[in-house]
């Protein structure tokens, strides 16, 4: 089974799509990348689903990606003793650490740190945004706020503090359980929530111990700011636009997906676009045109994945959802306009001799009638430095590792493909040969750029590169004996 685009879709479960029946059909209509959203199911629950999607991938013999998204600290309020009340513009109200029930003038913020980090001025976002409260004055156990956009304000309502980082670990004591179940259980990529710093990458990536790749999701202010020390010491991105858009200007998170996107390609790191991208399938069968312009604007930028969440996991139509998904991809890598976008927005990169193979095979991939580009690799650095050029010819992912071809599902154009570890070049090349054949990228008289490391099995050492004839009966010829 193969694709017909590059950019990758990544697909959330939940109570909508947990049966075998339908992570296969899902499968089938494009999803490349199971999500595992840790905020929602128990560890049974979960590891139901990772079992179902395994047993897919055996059965339909392809590789499958797994992502299990850590939840992060969540910060909300405390509870009313009428439940809700009601506020309005201008309005005094104080949040405090008193666990007394809350009324129309105070509720309990159950989280020291925050008012150890806020100053006056400060703003603070309750409900996803929809109240907006600005703080007069502050101590160690409470804030005095005037209302600046009133509205209902009820029980444990969510709280985003855009303005401050705050003395928060990214991962609390259930993502460090969630963590350790999850990397046991054998996922590929965690995403991991509330990223403010790069020390908060380095911690989890210190516990996964290298039984899992590490996605770093952008949706805080301090996160954009420190962007650039966050995407070193980290293996993938999150562009988590629904939270980016509560903290900061709605208008404002446009620019910043495209910068994020494009450093990410830059650095050859995978990089998802996400929530809120056909919203209104959740409910109904067909997205909105802006829906659709919205998914058709992350690829046009470059991203390698995107994403659904509530859609896949807990909507009606999560099987359309994937295919709108899978359509809209195949019409925008159809339009002589997006090859023009990328090729223009491709970074040249020539510090190593990797990066000189890989914009070779490029190079001579366009300028010749070469069908794909095959690349073998141990770790999986050549696929993304392949990808990172974005070709016009399929990109195929040749390795030993389970573990390296599953967490490519997630990179773009990377057809990932099985194979025995190899001892020579000339064996490279026929499984190369096989693979691109066998997917159907080339037939018996064409032609496909091969890379490779010699010696085998040595992770980073890509140093060779060869034009092979897909004619098995002329490989003999690529390599003396």
């Amino acid at each position: 089974m193969r694709r017909h685009r590059n950019v990758k879709i990544v697909a959330t479960l939940g109570p909508a799509s947990s049966s075998y029946e339908m992570i296969r059909a899902l499968f089938e209509a494009g999803a490349d990348v199971f999500r595992l959203n840790m905020s929602h199911g128990i560890h049974d629950d979960i590891s139901e689903r990772h079992r179902i999607i395994r047993q897919v991938e055996k059965d339909l013999g392809r590789p499958i990606g797994i992502l299990a998204d850590l939840q992060g600290p969540k910060l909300r309020l405390g509870v009313f003793g009428a439940g809700a009340h009601d506020l309005e513009d201008g309005d005094r109200f104080r949040l405090d650490l008193s666990d007394a029930p809350g009324d129309g003038t105070r509720v309990q913020l159950p989280h020291p740190e925050i008012f150890a980090a806020l100053e006056p001025g400060a703003m603070l976002l309750v409900n996803d945004g929809k109240i907006r409260l600005k703080v007069e004055s502050c101590g160690l156990d409470f804030a005095d706020c005037v209302v600046e956009v009133g509205g209902t304000i009820s029980n444990r309502k969510g709280v985003n503090v855009p303005d401050v980082v705050l003395p928060l670990a990214a991962l609390s004591e259930k993502d460090r359980r969630d963590l350790e179940f999850v990397c046991e259980l054998g996922v590929d990529w965690l995403a991991l929530s509330f990223v403010q710093r790069p020390e908060d990458v380095l911690e989890a990536r210190d516990l996964a111990k290298g039984r899992a790749a590490i996605l770093s999701k952008i949706e805080k202010p301090a996160a954009v700011k420190a962007y650039e020390e966050i995407l070193k010491v980290s293996d993938g991105i999150m562009v988590a636009r629904g939270d980016l858009g509560v903290e900061l200007p709605v208008h404002s998170v446009p620019p910043i997906q495209k910068r994020l996107v494009r450093k990410a390609r830059a650095a050859a790191k995978p990089v998802i676009v996400a929530t809120q991208m056909l919203e209104s399938m959740i409910e109904n069968p067909m997205p909105t045109r802006a829906e659709v312009s919205d998914v058709a604007t992350a690829i046009y930028e470059g991203a390698d994945a995107v994403m659904l969440s509530a859609e896949s996991a807990a909507g009606r139509f999560p099987v359309e959802a994937v295919s709108t998904m899978d359509n809209v991809a195949r019409s925008v890598e159809a339009d002589p306009t997006y090859l023009a976008i990328i090729d223009a927005s491709r970074v040249v990169r020539r510090e190593t001799v990797a990066d000189g193979i890989v914009a070779a095979a490029r190079e001579i991939a366009e300028a010749t009638d070469i069908k794909a580009i095959a690349c073998f690799s141990q770790s999986g650095t050549t696929v993304g430095l392949v990808a990172r050029e974005r070709p016009h010819v399929p990109i195929i992912a040749l390795t030993p590792l389970f573990s390296t071809a599953r967490r490519h599902a997630l990179t773009w154009g990377a057809h990932c493909v099985i194979v025995p570890e190899q001892e020579r070049f000339k064996g490279a090349v026929l499984y190369a040969v096989r693979a691109a054949r066998a997917a159907g990228f080339a037939q018996e008289s064409d032609q496909i750029v091969v890379t490779a490391g010699v010696p085998f099995n040595v992770p980073g050492s890509t140093n060779i590169l060869r034009v092979a004839p897909c004619d098995e009966r002329l490989i003999s010829k690529v390599e003396p004996g």
